[in-house]
């Protein structure tokens, strides 16, 4: 798994490339976005275009994420899910909890508002 962030307009987006599987990976992405977390960062926007496989750790982290941002007044959102992460939200029913945006822009739209 290949994990890259970026701050643009004070929402943290987070590109996920690969399979999210494990707890290297887990951890890895929660390294991450603690360490923006200092930023007094309340929103953030994770790509799932390029994760090929989530598995349940991985749905795991992303619900602890999506409460992370909740609890401190932002918002998280998912941009373009993969089709197995896509499904697997589906079958999950994570999709009404979870919102997902098409792209970038469509993410930055949703967030922009909430963080004015």
């Amino acid at each position: 798994m290949t994990i890259t962030s970026t701050v643009k307009n004070g929402i943290l987006f987070v590109r996920l490339t690969g399979d999210l599987i494990g707890s290297s990976d887990t951890d890895q992405l929660l390294q991450s976005v603690n360490a923006h977390l200092g930023e007094e960062l309340n929103h953030c926007a994770v790509d799932l275009s390029e994760t090929r496989y989530i598995n349940s750790t991985g749905i795991g982290v992303l619900v602890s994420l999506l409460t992370k941002f909740r609890s401190r007044g932002g918002e998280m959102v998912l941009i373009n899910p993969a089709d197995h992460p896509k499904k697997l939200l589906a079958i999950t029913k994570l999709n009404n909890i979870f919102t997902v945006a098409a792209d970038e822009v469509a993410a930055r739209q949703q967030l922009t508002p909430a963080a004015i």
